[in-house]
């Protein structure tokens, strides 16, 4: 029998609002740094660039974090983490918040950055412990909070560090991360009754140098100079321990992420698409935003403040939450399978319209808008990919080795249109020239056109039996209806049997 929520649920609804909300605020803090990087700089005397690792240690610390979260939370500890984890958060947010200078900060911003596991156990959570008709909706929710959450977080911290000050933008990062830590401490259910799993401590380490190297090349490679012996050691280096994980995890009994679950082509599509599409996404809020604030002087540009630039991406935010509305809708009349590569070739018409049309301010939060529309499509499918592919005992691994690659793809975005503009800048100038903006809009859209095709090709090579039910799984996790049949006991999509991978007796 799979896992089974220990009964009685008294309060489901009190639950799915509690995970919501957590996934809210981890969106929310992990892009607190963004828009205030150069306020930092003015504030603690340091340079850009380092101002920018209040963004970029958040980040790293998330993504070498999340793989092991997932693992311990697939086992009987996952409400010991789920709470452990946000106490880290609110800690790193009281830290960030207090005036005692640059170190504390970047100490804050790094335990902040613990956080960015807690949405994939969240999205675990649902599946094994709210109803059908709940937990469905909720997966599909969680996956779009993650991004309507950055583009929340943004005007949020503009408009506080306008207003308040630099640390009330950070004291505010506190309040709904003890809000979201005394919700989850009242509603999660325990969970003693999930079979514990040893944890893989090679595989974590492996992966955890590994992926910390290639962050760090993307975030640092412009400053150090992307054919410099450093960096060209430290991408070494980190293939050497990515290759040895990859040899190691598929070795081991219990490895921290199960990679044989890749040779399903439901979960390979989602993993690639995520990477991609999470590129694409950052790539442009890294070009609008930036875009909006450049002074007019500089032939385009609209010299917006912090605060209106953050309003720029409120259309992007409204978007994908409503997005989480129309994604059953187009699934019911057409398929899951149909509804990921419409919503890349939304968010590249989108892309598509910013490199045409950026000469007015309301063209940027039309463009936001219609990301928005796209991203959240795609991201409010995704979920039930991977749910109604892999066991369940194996989705809070594998949805947060999603999550990982999402994080890899906007560390990749965000980079990318530095680097891209930075060779559009004449010597001697500050700014790029606006063609820069068009060639990096236009490398936005073979992005979201890589996408689209990933998400059409790669799940083609099926057996039409094998097909049909895995686009029926897909369907339940991201329709609402309490009267789908095909669900396993505990609510959740069945999930399917892998090849190479025991089923949870």
């Amino acid at each position: 029998m799979g896992p089974q929520p220990e009964p009685p649920l008294r309060r489901p609804q009190a639950l799915m609002a509690a995970l919501v909300f957590l996934g809210m605020a981890v969106a929310v803090i992990s892009s607190l740094g963004a828009p205030l990087v150069p306020r930092i700089a003015a504030a603690d005397h340091v340079s850009l660039s380092d101002a920018q690792w209040s963004l970029t240690i958040t980040l790293l610390v998330g993504a070498v974090a999340t793989p092991t979260m997932g693992r311990l939370g697939d086992g009987p500890r996952r409400r010991s983490v789920i709470l452990g984890a946000a106490a880290v958060m609110l800690i790193g947010s009281v830290l960030a918040a207090l005036p005692l200078g640059f170190g504390s900060l970047i100490a804050g911003r790094a335990l902040q950055g613990v956080g960015a596991g807690l949405t994939p156990l969240a999205i675990a959570t649902a599946r094994d412990c709210l109803p059908p008709d709940r937990s469905r909706p909720a997966v599909a929710l969680l996956s779009i909070t993650t991004v309507a959450g950055v583009g929340l977080g943004y005007p949020l911290t503009g408009l506080i560090a306008q207003s308040l000050g630099l640390h009330a933008a950070f004291w505010f990062g506190a309040v709904i991360s003890a809000a979201a830590l005394a919700g989850a401490a009242r509603v999660l259910p325990p969970t003693r009754h999930l079979t514990p799993h040893p944890l893989d401590v090679l595989g974590a380490v492996l992966f955890g140098a590994a992926l910390a190297g290639l962050l760090l090349v993307l975030s640092e490679g412009g400053t150090w100079g992307w054919t410099s012996p450093r960096l060209l050691g430290l991408i070494a280096a980190s293939l050497a321990a990515l290759a040895w994980w990859t040899v190691h995890e598929l070795r081991t009994a219990h490895p921290l992420v199960d990679l044989r679950l890749l040779k399903d082509r439901t979960v390979l599509t989602a993993d690639v698409t995520i990477l991609i599409a999470g590129t694409g996404i950052y790539l442009l809020m890294s070009l609008v935003t930036r875009f909006a604030q450049t002074p007019a002087t500089a032939g385009y540009g609209f010299g917006a403040s912090v605060a209106v630039t953050g309003l720029i991406l409120l259309p992007f935010s409204a978007a994908s939450v409503a997005a989480g509305k129309v994604a059953p809708v187009l699934t019911r009349h057409t398929s899951t399978r149909l509804v990921l590569p419409l919503g890349c070739a939304v968010a590249l018409v989108s892309t598509l319209s910013f490199a045409l049309a950026h000469s007015a301010l309301w063209e940027l939060f039309l463009a936001m808008g219609i990301t928005g529309l796209g991203v959240g499509c795609t991201f409010a499918v995704i979920p039930g990919l991977i749910v109604g592919s892999v066991p369940a005992r194996e989705t809070g691994s594998a949805i947060s080795f999603n999550q990982v690659l999402r994080a890899v793809g906007y560390s990749t975005g965000s980079a990318l249109s530095a680097t891209v503009l930075q060779a559009h800048t004449p010597a001697g100038h500050t700014l790029p020239s606006g063609d820069g903006y068009l060639i990096a809009a236009l490398t936005g859209c073979a992005i979201w056109m890589t996408a689209m095709m990933v998400a059409i090709v790669l799940p083609r090579r099926r057996g039409a039996a094998t097909d049909t039910r895995t686009r029926d799984d897909e369907e339940l996790t991201v329709k609402d209806s309490s009267r789908d049949t095909a669900t396993a006991e505990g609510g959740a999509p069945a999930p399917r049997q892998v090849p190479g991978v025991r089923s949870t007796p």
